[in-house]
């Protein structure tokens, strides 16, 4: 299949998937490790083009719940339903160091022209003089784009990011807020982004849920253009909301 071709399979396909269409429906969803309940009860909706941020403190089911969505771990109770294509992209980048740039990112596509779609994706997020390096050579920003890259030749209907910007330098996190802000444009797909930061969470998301003991203890939509206007009053009380919720009663952000 040429590109023209799958570029425009994938405009059909998700003119199908219009705004309010469900591309996530938890309901009643439950985990448990070895008798200890992870997750309990969880009901959860994501729409196609919705950015939605998942936050709580350490051990509240976070990367448990992105698992699961990612169809890594099917040993839970109740329903899940991912309406499309899922691509994943995690905190560690996951390169393979014996494969350059390129083949990373075409790694497990079938298309005959997968160098190409993978060149594309690359020169994307901004990487196209970086085709034939090693990962060795990569700065983390520049792991984290490859990463992107890797979730975005798959064409996903539902992105699911797992804390992808937790190790980078507070200069480069911001590049890479932009960098997601743009793709999402382009591309419209939903995202899941799970974070430990109330403000990457205000900055990015349509809304954010807050888990708290494996529950859904609270959701805020942040309906604001984007770029996000963090002196923005209504902007600030959710923050403070949130931050209370999860037990920080100073002005730091990240948990």
């Amino acid at each position: 299949m040429s590109a023209a071709t799958r570029d425009a399979a994938v405009v059909a396909e998700r003119t199908q998937l219009v705004a309010g269409t469900r591309v996530v429906d938890v309901r009643g969803l439950g985990r448990a490790f070895a008798g200890r309940s992870v997750l309990q009860g969880i009901d959860l909706q994501v729409n196609a083009g919705e950015i939605v941020a998942l936050i709580g403190r350490s051990g509240s089911g976070k990367s448990t719940l992105l698992r699961i969505l990612a169809g890594l771990d099917a040993e839970f109770t109740g329903g899940v339903e991912v309406n499309g294509r899922v691509a994943v992209a995690f905190q560690d980048a996951r390169l393979l160091p014996w494969r350059r740039v390129r083949e990373n990112v075409a790694l497990g596509l079938r298309n005959d022209d997968r160098n190409a779609v993978a060149e594309k994706e690359l020169r994307e997020v901004g990487l196209g003089d970086h085709l034939r390096s090693w990962p060795l050579t990569l700065s983390g920003g520049e792991a984290q784009r490859v990463s992107l890259a890797r979730a975005l030749v798959r064409d996903p209907n539902l992105m699911l990011l797992d804390e992808p910007f937790g190790a980078l330098d507070a200069l480069t996190r911001l590049e890479m807020h932009e960098l997601v802000l743009a793709l999402w444009k382009r591309r419209r797909p939903a995202i899941l982004l799970v974070t430990h930061d109330v403000d990457e969470a205000l900055a990015l998301a349509d809304r954010v849920v807050l888990l708290a003991d494996g529950r859904i203890a609270h959701q805020e939509r942040v309906v604001l253009d984007r770029p996000r206007q963090r002196e923005n009053h209504d902007l600030v009380e959710k923050r403070i909301r949130l931050l209370t919720e999860l037990g920080v009663h100073e002005k730091g952000a990240v948990l």
